[in-house]
C-alpha cells in the first residue's frame, strides 16, 4: 500500500483519512494544531503554507488530498499562498495533487453546472477559488505536476456542523420539533452533496491517471429542496412535520455585523435564492463511485446527530 497526505481534518478530511487507512494505506494528516494518532493516521501539526514543511512531510507520497481552506473570511489573502505551498509539494515529490474544490468558481448560472462551465465568477471567494484550480491545471499542462479537482456542492451527513446549511442551524432544533430557519427560498431545488461520498471520490481519482487534468463534480443525489430535506430528516427522526421558516434578508445582515462568517455569505446568496442545482453525470460514466441512497445519508446524519448529543448530554 501507498502513503498519502490528507491536509486538513473537517467533515471531508477526516472522512477521506479513515478510508484511505480502511484501505490498508499510510495516512499523514496536516493541519495547524495536530491531533492524537489513530488507527493507520499519523497527526502533523505544521502550516501547509509552509512549502519547505509540507515538502518533507509529503516526501514518498503517492498523493496530496486537499481538503483545508483558509478561514472563511480570508479567502482572499491566505489562499494564494496556501495553493503555492500545494503545487511546490506536488511538483518537489511527484505526488498527484487532488483539490477538493466547491462550485463558487462559476458564479451564478442558469441551469444545471456541469465541469465544462466556463469560471466566471467575479465575487472575491469565486474568483480566488478559481484561481487556485487554474494555477494547478497550469502546471499539469506543462509537465511540471499531475492534479485533479473534485468539486462539491453545500456538505450534508455525519461529521458537518457549523459550516452546513443542514447541519448545526438545522438538525438539533428538527430533533426537537422545532421549526427551522434557512438562507433563502426554502423551496427551490439544491443540491446536497453526502461528505462520505466526497471522500470515496477524492480517493478514487487519485489513483485514476485518466482523471488528472480536469475538474469532476462528486456523485451527488438529485437536488432537492430545503424544505423536503428537512422533512425527510424529520420523518426519520419521528419528530413530525416541522415549519421551515424563511429568514427576512434584515436578519443576516445584521448578524454580519457581529459575524464575519455570515458576512461573507452574500457574496453566494444566489446558491439559495434560486436552483441550484449540480450534474454529476461525467463523473458517474468514468468512475465507479456513485452517490449514497438518500434514505441512506438521511439515516446516517439523523444517527450521528442523536449520538453526538447523547454524548454531549
Amino acid at each position: 500500500m501507498s502513503i498519502h497526505v490528507v491536509i486538513g481534518f473537517g467533515p471531508a478530511g477526516a472522512a477521506t483519512a479513515r478510508l484511505l487507512a480502511e484501505q490498508g494505506h499510510t495516512v499523514r494528516v496536516v493541519t495547524t494544531s495536530g491531533r492524537r494518532p489513530e488507527p493507520g493516521i499519523e497527526h502533523l501539526a505544521l502550516d501547509a503554507s509552509d512549502s519547505a514543511r509540507l515538502i518533507e512531510a509529503a516526501r514518498a507520497a503517492t498523493a496530496i488530498h486537499v481538503c483545508a481552506a483558509p478561514p472563511y473570511h480570508r479567502w482572499a489573502a491566505g489562499w494564494p499562498p496556501l495553493a503555492s505551498s500545494l503545487c511546490a509539494a506536488a511538483e518537489a515529490t511527484g505526488a498527484v495533487l487532488v483539490l477538493l474544490g466547491n462550485l463558487y468558481g462559476y458564479g451564478p448560472v442558469d441551469g444545471p453546472l456541469t465541469e465544462d462551465l466556463p469560471l466566471a465568477a467575479t465575487g472575491p471567494k469565486g474568483r480566488v477559488r478559481a484561481a487556485v484550480w487554474e494555477r494547478a491545471r497550469a502546471l499539469h499542462e506543462q509537465g511540471r505536476i499531475r492534479a485533479v479537482e473534485v468539486r462539491a456542492s453545500d456538505f450534508f451527513g455525519p461529521g458537518v456542523t457549523d459550516g452546513g446549511h443542514l447541519a448545526a442551524r438545522v438538525v438539533p432544533r428538527l430533533l426537537r420539533g422545532k421549526p427551522v430557519s434557512t438562507l433563502g427560498d426554502p423551496d427551490a431545488a439544491h443540491s446536497w452533496t453526502y461528505v462520505p461520498d466526497v471522500a470515496r471520490a477524492l480517493v478514487e481519482v487519485a489513483g485514476e491517471e485518466r482523471a488528472w487534468g480536469r475538474p469532476w463534480h462528486v456523485p451527488t443525489q438529485p437536488a432537492r429542496s430545503v424544505r423536503e430535506m428537512v422533512g425527510r430528516l424529520a420523518a426519520r427522526a419521528g419528530t413530525g412535520p416541522v415549519a421551515v421558516r424563511r429568514l427576512p434578508p434584515a436578519v443576516p445582515a445584521v448578524a454580519g455585523l457581529f459575524s464575519p462568517m455570515i458576512r461573507e455569505l452574500k457574496e453566494i446568496r444566489y446558491q439559495f435564492d434560486r436552483p441550484f442545482v449540480v450534474d454529476s453525470s461525467a463523473y458517474e460514466a468514468a468512475f465507479t463511485v456513485r452517490a449514497t441512497p438518500l434514505e441512506e445519508q438521511v439515516g446516517a446524519t439523523v444517527d450521528w446527530w442523536r449520538e453526538r448529543g447523547a454524548a454531549a448530554g
